[in-house]
């Protein structure tokens, strides 16, 4: 597979079609793909299904998207903050969906959609309105409860810096949920703030291996 070196953000987001599943990287603001989330307010789709960490801050990044009525339904771990106004709003007012999922089992869900693993048991949210409706097993004398994968059609990821091969190092917090959301989708597509020459990467620091990148643009 041979990664695409993008000259625009636009044409990075070309081909998202209504109706995806789109993976947002990001701890709040830190390593959201910022600029690739207003390429897609840009180029127009809809009816999308966002899993994130967050459900927007302030009116930027995915909160610009949410405010413009692309989001169909939020997949995220923490919907309300002090500058989660834009999803807010949406919700109470019944114009999106929303599926509350425990950070660990976020991450756990989409690592598990990108190593294969049809299903796994844990114990997280046993007993809480989040285990309604979920198969459970006791596993050593405690309830667990099943969860499965999450897959995104396409994951939007930001990273400090990819080679022309495609392969990415985070910088610091930013890494967050880029790595396993990249494993997670099938067209994974990274903003970075510079692409170097192969090689120039040390191997050693590499996080995300090119063969889980498809698209990489600078910013």
């Amino acid at each position: 597979m041979t990664v695409t070196i993008c000259d625009t953000t636009a044409e990075a987001v070309a081909g998202i079609r209504d109706g995806s599943t789109v993976l947002i990287g990001g701890f709040g603001m830190a390593g959201m793909p910022v600029q690739l989330i207003d390429a897609l307010i840009d180029q127009g789709a809809s009816d999308l299904t966002v899993v994130s960490n967050n459900a927007g801050n302030g009116d930027t990044g995915l909160a610009a998207l949410l405010a413009k009525g692309r989001v169909r339904k939020m997949i995220c771990s923490f919907p309300r903050q002090t500058d989660s106004w834009v999803f807010d709003g949406l919700y109470r007012a019944g114009k999106i969906e929303l599926e509350v999922v425990p950070q660990g089992n976020l991450a756990e869900r989409m690592r598990a959609a990108g190593a294969g693993i049809g299903a796994f048991y844990g114990r997280t949210g046993v007993g809480t309105p989040l285990a309604e409706g979920k198969e459970t097993r006791e596993i050593d004398g405690r309830t667990h409860v099943l969860e499965f994968p999450i897959k995104g059609d396409v994951a939007l990821i930001g990273a400090f810096r990819a080679d022309r091969m495609g392969n990415l190092v985070y910088r610091k917090t930013a890494r967050n949920f880029g790595p396993v959301m990249a494993t997670a989708a099938a067209v994974t597509i990274a903003q970075v703030s510079e692409v170097v020459e192969t090689g120039t990467l040390d191997p050693e620091v590499i996080v995300t291996p090119s063969i889980y990148v498809d698209r990489v643009v600078a910013v």
